[in-house]
């Protein structure tokens, strides 16, 4: 076949992938080669737009860095990491829903023993968390594995400052108790905007949109049998809770990070200032509903 026009093109490069051995290849390819020869005929575009286009994801794919990652910022700010999470965790019940991931997550933190304090030498408000983790009927699992991490109080994770694993702070793997409970001490995060001095940064700023986050503390939930949770925990009362840049806010996951006069703490720690308290408690799915909706 020759000759094609902007009709018949697709048809063609349909016929073409139609003998991909693999039938989810075959199922992602004839959609991805549809709704993009869709998107082009709509939009029409010109040579020079569609040069800039090519140069803007050539750009994402350059300023990615072991500290970075413009496509996920890309797909946050698209509101496609939101969409994926909740095909993939429609959640029911009284689980506790789910968010993205985001760009800052390290791979094997640090693991902490409970009722640590993981801001190292970050200055701060001292922010004491604790919880439990469940299973969705609310029995205790014990020995769950709860990774967290967070902004400083500028705004910042520790890896926008180094790569290095010696400098990792704001962030740990802790073990839940025999009662599925956890405690730490950290210090209070702050709202801050994604990184956007690359290209998806010149991308909000062409559409109008600002580039901040409310502030939040991240959560990793691993326990045997059940579903890994990913999740944020956010602040009440923060200003960008109604125009998160990545539309990862939740009404079941804002939580109030209470302020406490100086005094003694749940475990005992004495504090000469002001700090903060949030409390909460997550439940997890069962793995087997997670297999199913899979299937």
């Amino acid at each position: 076949m020759r000759n094609f026009d902007q009709n018949s093109i697709t048809q063609a490069v349909l016929e073409r992938v139609a003998a991909a051995p693999d039938t989810r290849t075959r199922q992602i390819s004839e959609a991805l080669v549809r709704h993009l020869h869709d998107f082009v005929r709509e939009i029409r575009p010109t040579q020079e737009e569609w040069a800039k286009g090519i140069a803007f994801l050539t750009d994402t794919g350059q300023m990615c860095t072991g500290a970075r990652q413009e496509f996920i910022l890309l797909s946050d700010t698209l509101g496609v990491s939101m969409l994926v999470d909740a095909i993939n965790h429609d959640h029911q019940g009284a689980v506790t829903e789910s968010t993205v991931l985001g760009p800052f997550y390290v791979e094997g933190p640090p693991e902490a023993a409970l009722g640590s304090d993981i801001s190292g030498d970050l200055p701060g408000e001292p922010m004491y968390v604790s919880g439990s983790v469940a299973a969705a009927d609310g029995s205790p699992l014990a020995g769950a594995i709860v990774d967290v991490w967070h902004s400083d109080e500028d705004g910042y994770y520790d890896v926008q400052h180094s790569e290095d694993a010696a400098d990792l702070v704001a962030r740990a793997r802790f073990r839940t108790d025999v009662q599925g409970r956890f405690h730490f001490w950290s210090i209070k995060p702050a709202a801050y905007p994604i990184p956007h001095d690359g290209p998806v940064g010149k991308m909000l700023e062409a559409q109008g949109r600002h580039p901040w986050r409310p502030a939040h503390v991240h959560f990793m939930i691993a326990a045997p049998g059940h579903e890994k949770l990913v999740t944020h925990v956010f602040v009440a009362g923060d200003q960008y809770l109604d125009s998160d840049a990545v539309f990862g806010v939740k009404d079941s996951l804002i939580s109030d990070f209470t302020e406490q006069p100086a005094g003694t703490a749940p475990d005992g720690r004495t504090l000469d200032r002001p700090w903060c308290r949030l409390t909460y408690d997550f439940k997890l799915n069962p793995a087997s509903e997670a297999a199913h909706r899979a299937a």
